[in-house]
């Protein structure tokens, strides 16, 4: 042994100044387990319960064993080239034991320790399904229609954006916005809701897509721990003339291709132009693109088309438009103007 060469105090062996590692990693506490853990779940959803608060969990039941065990564990900083082994037994319907094994290096040293956790698990129905049991709710957003009823394809939609919305929300981690409740009324459609901020989304989105405007009626219902706590009604009124729909002016027809805050936009279908109008179409309604029907171009000659109704069989004589390029042999959408007795051609 060099003479100039460190010695370590407890062991006598050399050492690079103060204790060696071996005896640094003897005398340190490098790993501690907890016995016992509480884990607290949600039976309805399947929710974790931590520090009072509530956070959705995707983990399957073997890989949410492991991550609990884990956090039973703690190393110590200094602890390098760590390898851990679970081994897992359900000893009762709320019990589970896990053997941990753990092998490291400590200051160069391999160290390894053996420790058993004991898991135990607690149901208690988490904050948002104790809600949606319970039928809470802040506010309604009732979808209508000015001077009609909403379709059933305006429905569908609006319950789809709804639902839409409500997963963008919970995927960020608004627990507490959902949608309460769906039901059909005689005059459309109410969106029961959880909290102002889904109905505001809801609300918005739905215009955005069908257009319309939106009018919020709140209602005092009380305080809570001194603030104001407000229900709101949203009024999701629909426009007259909805996407698509064919109406008929002065002898013209038209197709509305969008309606929002800025007013109407519709495409004339003998010309192709697009007009805007502040004011909505005072024309009468001859139907929606999305209800047209398709039939067969027998031939086509200057402007006319014959194609054979798929109802009567018959070969009719139509006028076209020099936009739509009609081809003979195939198949073309059309609607009814039953006033007129035409056939108006939508492409």
């Amino acid at each position: 042994m060099d003479i100039k060469q460190n010695i370590c105090p407890k062991c006598g062996g050399p050492s690079e100044g103060g204790l060696c590692s071996s005896c640094r990693a003897a005398e340190l506490e490098w790993i501690t387990c907890d016995d016992r853990v509480l884990c607290t779940h949600c039976p309805t959803c399947g929710s974790l319960k931590q520090q009072n608060t509530w956070t959705d969990c995707k983990l399957e039941k073997d890989k949410l064993i492991d991550e609990v065990a884990l956090s039973a564990v703690h190393i110590h900083e200094d602890v390098r080239s760590l390898s851990v082994s679970l081994e897992t037994r359900d000893i009762s319907p709320n019990r589970t034991s896990v053997n941990v094994g753990v092998k490291a290096k400590l200051y160069g040293v391999p160290v390894e320790h053996k420790c058993r956790v004991l898991i135990v698990w607690s149901k208690e129905q988490c904050d948002r399904c104790s809600r949606l049991s319970g039928g809470y709710y802040e506010g309604t957003i009732q979808l209508r229609a000015d001077g009609r009823k909403p379709d059933d394809y305006e429905k569908d939609r609006a319950n789809a954006i709804a639902h839409s919305a409500e997963d963008g929300l919970q995927e960020t981690g608004e627990r507490l916005s959902f949608i309460t409740e769906t039901r059909e009324t005689k005059d459309g459609l109410d969106i029961i809701i959880s909290s102002h901020n889904i109905g505001d989304i809801i609300s918005r989105n739905i215009v955005k897509e069908l257009g319309g405007k939106v009018t919020r009626h709140p209602k005092l219902v009380g305080e809570k721990k001194g603030i104001p706590v407000y229900r709101i009604t949203y009024l999701v009124r629909l426009p007259k003339y909805q996407k698509g729909d064919v109406f008929e002016e002065n002898g013209s027809y038209y197709e509305i291709r969008g309606t929002d805050s800025g007013g109407v936009k519709y495409f004339d279908l003998q010309d192709s132009s697009t007009k805007t109008t502040r004011n909505e179409p005072c024309g009468r309604l001859i139907g929606n693109v999305k209800d047209s029907e398709f039939a067969f171009v027998n031939y086509t000659e200057g402007n006319t088309a014959g194609i054979l109704d798929p109802k009567t069989f018959e070969n009719k004589e139509c006028l076209t438009y020099p936009w739509l390029e009609i081809k003979e042999g195939s198949t073309i959408r059309f609607l009814r103007d039953y006033d007129n007795e035409r056939i108006i051609f939508v492409g």
